[in-house]
């Protein structure tokens, strides 16, 4: 009895003792691990609002700034208790306030890149710096959250994102060759094929294969479907068909961004882990502007509305031209082949799968949904990219084989970062 009263004695103490440890430090062995990610999720809003949210239209842009928000946030939580190599911030303090880094991380990013909307910014930040008690940790976050923007705003100086987006298009009689399509005329952003990629060894790396050729059948059968499916009022297209052509007709970075952020919620990611994947996730967005436009200048593919309209031209003679044919949504200002839309959804659905699983379930709404505020639900991110592509045939504004190379594209971008970047290290 005496012995077991000791046992409990020593117990006792000893509980005592890691409950006031606690009390001092409540993650002794890793600082970040039990934090919510709300701060990640919080800035992604942010920055999505402070370049404009539903109105901005420079999408290669707003890609850029995600992926350099979210790398500069990883950076600087990681130097906290290091998980994960690093993208390329090499300090480390690990007395610094988790929270107080990363949103002085991103507002710092943001109020370089934003500067117009530094009140909004500053406000968001302060918000953010609430809720963390006055303390030298707390500083040493906010130095730490800095010291990580810098070095990724460094690493973007001078990359070739800076230009005039509005180039023409010299006309051409050339079939295939890409022309305007109204009410635009113009080619949105044409040098941002040059722009340093975040991840990839060059711009080409990944190139999509040549298009079918015009005279070839497997052009025509890309021709017929989106000629009939893609019109506007199509007698072919289903209700659902339509519905999705208008929900995913949103930009892609904006899109695939709130479709981490539910995967991120759904699956309970602590605080470095959801940075750690909207690193991954922005920075795949970022290169596959970037690869998609390289090739899509190498090819310089018509789009299906001129295509359609000018298939006396094609030299096949299983293709028939319709002269007033529209498709059902507008056609970006941009050649065909690949569809970029098609390689975001990929790129991002890979990364999230490769880091979550495929197999997750969820359900996002979009701006663009019809009717407003309907959502789709999904079983798998890969059900969702491709359901992503195969709606820019339906809206009418890119060949099926367009959206195949996009997909394809797209995961190759995915797995190179995923393969390649911010890697565990134990």
């Amino acid at each position: 009895m005496k012995h077991l009263r000791k046992t409990w004695l020593m117990l006792t103490v000893t509980s005592s003792l890691v409950m006031v440890s606690c009390s001092r430090n409540s993650y002794p062995e890793d600082p970040v691990k039990n934090l919510p990610n709300d701060v990640v999720l919080k800035w992604d809003e942010v920055a999505y609002e402070g370049f404009g949210g539903v109105a901005y239209q420079h999408s290669l842009m707003a890609s850029r700034l995600n992926a350099m928000v979210h790398l500069a946030m990883h950076d600087a939580l990681n130097a906290v208790h290091p998980k994960y190599s690093t993208y390329i911030f090499t300090g480390r303090d690990a007395g610094a306030d988790a929270v107080a880094a990363a949103a002085s991380a991103a507002h710092a990013v943001l109020v370089q890149e934003l500067p117009g909307r530094k009140s909004f910014l500053d406000s968001a930040l302060q918000q953010s710096l609430s809720t963390v008690p006055e303390s030298e940790a707390k500083n040493r976050g906010i130095k730490l959250g800095k010291d990580a923007a810098q070095a990724v705003i460094a690493a973007r100086s001078n990359d070739g994102s800076e230009g005039d987006p509005f180039a023409p298009v010299p006309v051409s009689d050339i079939p295939g060759r890409y022309q305007t399509v109204p009410p635009f005329d113009f080619c949105f952003a044409p040098y941002w094929e040059n722009v340093k990629v975040f991840g990839l060894q060059k711009k080409d790396q990944f190139r999509s294969s040549p298009p079918p050729a015009l005279n070839s059948t497997a052009y025509a059968t890309a021709f017929n479907e989106v000629k009939e499916t893609g019109i506007l009022n199509s007698a072919t297209r289903t209700a659902d068909q339509t519905a999705y052509s208008k929900f995913w007709y949103e930009f892609s970075e904006a899109g695939w961004n709130r479709v981490a952020r539910t995967a991120a919620i759904n699956k309970k990611l602590n605080l470095l882990e959801a940075a750690r994947l909207f690193a991954l996730v922005d920075m795949s967005l970022a290169d596959a502007y970037i690869a998609g436009w390289e090739a899509k200048a190498h090819y310089d593919l018509w789009r299906p509305y001129t295509a359609i309209r000018n298939a006396a031209t094609d030299g096949n003679d299983q293709t028939t031209a319709d002269p007033q044919w529209l498709s059902a949504e507008p056609t970006p200002p941009v050649q065909d082949y690949p569809s970029t839309h098609s390689a975001l959804g990929n790129a991002a659905a890979t990364v999230l799968a490769r880091v979550l699983g495929d197999n997750t379930a969820f359900t996002i709404t979009s701006p663009t949904a019809f009717p407003a505020g309907s959502t789709r639900s999904f079983t798998s991110f890969s059900q969702a990219a491709k359901e992503n592509a195969d709606s820019r045939v339906r809206a009418g504004i890119h060949f099926r084989f367009a959206c195949e190379a996009g997909l394809e594209l797209g995961n190759k971008i995915g797995n190179w970062n995923v393969d390649n970047y911010l890697k565990p290290i134990n």
